[in-house]
């Protein structure tokens, strides 16, 4: 037995060689390889850092991988992204630079990882510095005038920064900003704190603890001083047909100033403008108004007031009945009867240019361009010659048209009743 099996040992070696490259050919003909970069990006996972270390610069956020497996497990990979990972091991490592290898995993098999980019990262690792700094209050703007600001106060007035010791080094200051900007009301609000250098320019990863702070500033009005709204006087009426539809005034509101300030106290809450004039106005006004202020009390600012007053026609309706149809379009050699001779046409616009539309500025016209003998229902058209016009209907909505030869008589069937 041990010589017949010594005897055909390399016959039983070909013959599972063969089995296996058959078995080999069968699957990868049924599951063929791809070679493909996966669909995203793989975030890098960091590891084993020391928590008294902080890396100041060098590695990306992610990595692109290139694998070739196959198709069932492209799939399976597509379909769950996460089974990819791209880990960067720090476990051992002291402050300095260094170069290290991604380790990728890939949680589905077989997989032969192609490439990886990057693949080998540089970078710093730096000890955490801490540092606590006061934050300076910085106001730009100027509050309305007549209006005076009260004393700060901030909540905490001190913030601690933490990052890696050469940018902490840098670090010069802490500031939060406010901007007036004209404001008349107190100032009660949470600021984001800014970190920079002795340039006045931001310094990047730098965490601040509290990262806002919260401002009060107080703001009040200086004796002498007063808001008063303003209300538009108006003489005359806008044209007949026309409505006016808003008046506005910029600014709503004016700040007024007496040496006495019981005079601007005794003060209703507005004052007047000079009046307006809308006598026959047919259109849109746009001008400037001097107010009408009691003796001894101005105008901070701005003498006058800009007033727009929007003036538009009145929108209406008209119905032009029976007007006559005219037939257009019709070949030689034929004629067309229709019926009925006239439609009515309901028409809208600017009442005024309504009242000077007359039958001579409509025409209503059926165009028989292309159509032959027989009967047909055609949709008339209406032209109105005065512009904003606009037909809303006509009545009826369709024309029967009777297209006969020269010569042929046409023969109209009226119903029995």
């Amino acid at each position: 037995m041990f010589r017949w099996i010594s005897a055909n040992f390399r016959t039983f070696l070909w013959a599972l060689a063969l089995a296996i490259a058959v078995w080999i050919a069968a699957v990868t003909g049924a599951d063929p390889d791809k070679t493909r970069l996966l669909s995203k990006p793989i975030p890098i996972q960091i590891i084993g850092q020391d928590p008294s270390l902080i890396i100041n610069s060098g590695i990306p956020k992610e990595v692109t991988i290139s694998l070739r497996a196959p198709s069932s497990v492209w799939r399976v990979i597509d379909d769950n992204p996460n089974l990819a990972r791209a880990i960067l091991d720090l476990s051992g490592l002291s402050s300095g630079e260094h170069t290290a290898e991604l380790q990728i995993q890939v949680n589905a098999r077989p997989v032969q990882i192609i490439s990886v980019t990057p693949q080998i990262v540089t970078f710093t690792l730096e000890e955490i510095a801490t540092r606590t700094l006061p934050v300076d209050i910085t106001l730009t703007g100027e509050a309305a005038i007549g209006y005076q600001l009260g004393e700060i106060t901030a909540q905490p007035l001190k913030a601690l920064i933490a990052g890696a010791q050469s940018q902490v080094q840098k670090v010069a200051r802490l500031r939060v900003a406010i901007r007036l900007d004209g404001v008349r009301e107190n100032i009660d609000r949470t600021v984001k704190v800014e970190v920079l250098d002795s340039a006045g320019l931001p310094v990047d990863n730098i965490k601040v603890s509290p990262d806002s702070i919260r401002v009060s500033v107080p703001v009040s009005q200086q004796g002498g001083y007063r808001d008063v709204a303003v209300k538009v006087v108006t003489t005359g009426r806008v044209a007949s047909g026309y409505r006016l539809t808003d008046i506005s005034v910029f600014p709503p509101i004016v700040t007024v100033f007496a040496a006495n300030p019981d005079l601007v106290a005794n003060l209703p809450g507005v004052v007047e403008t000079m009046p307006l004039d809308l006598q026959n106005a047919e259109d849109t006004i746009n001008t400037r108004l001097t107010l009408n202020l009691p003796e001894g009390v101005s105008i901070v600012g701005d003498q006058t007031v800009s007033i727009q007053a929007g003036v538009s026609a009145i929108e209406s309706s008209v119905t032009l009945a029976d007007e006559k149809v005219e037939i257009i379009g019709l070949r030689d050699g034929l004629t067309a009867v229709v019926s009925p001779l006239t439609v009515d046409v309901i028409a809208s616009g600017p009442l005024p240019l309504l009242d000077m539309l007359t039958r001579q500025d409509v025409r209503v016209t059926v165009d028989l361009t292309g159509l032959g003998i027989g009967t047909h229902q055609v949709t008339p058209k209406v032209e109105i010659l005065l512009s904003k016009a606009v037909v809303e209907s006509i009545l009826p909505n369709t024309i029967e048209v009777v297209i006969s030869a020269n010569g042929v008589p046409t023969i109209s069937i009226t119903p029995t009743p």
